[in-house]
């Protein structure tokens, strides 16, 4: 059911050019996942890494603005 959660929020990132931006600008992943939750989305940050990990995707930012590689 986590899991699920985690791919819906990383699934709206990726159907939403202004939903990535306003998380792409979130330094460490611990405010990104706080923040993901303050919208309503009910995952923690273990089970937001497994999905990560799961899927070979980093949560580095890549560029210059930066943009994360999970969408």
């Amino acid at each position: 059911m986590a899991k699920e959660k985690v791919e819906s929020f990383l699934i709206a990132g990726g159907e939403s050019e202004d939903f990535r931006q306003k998380y792409d600008k979130i330094k460490t992943k611990e405010e990104f996942v706080k923040k993901a939750q303050d919208e309503g989305f009910d995952f923690t940050i273990d089970e937001f890494n497994q999905v990560l990990q799961e899927s070979g995707d980093s949560f580095d930012l890549i560029g210059n603005p930066g943009k994360r590689q999970i969408w």
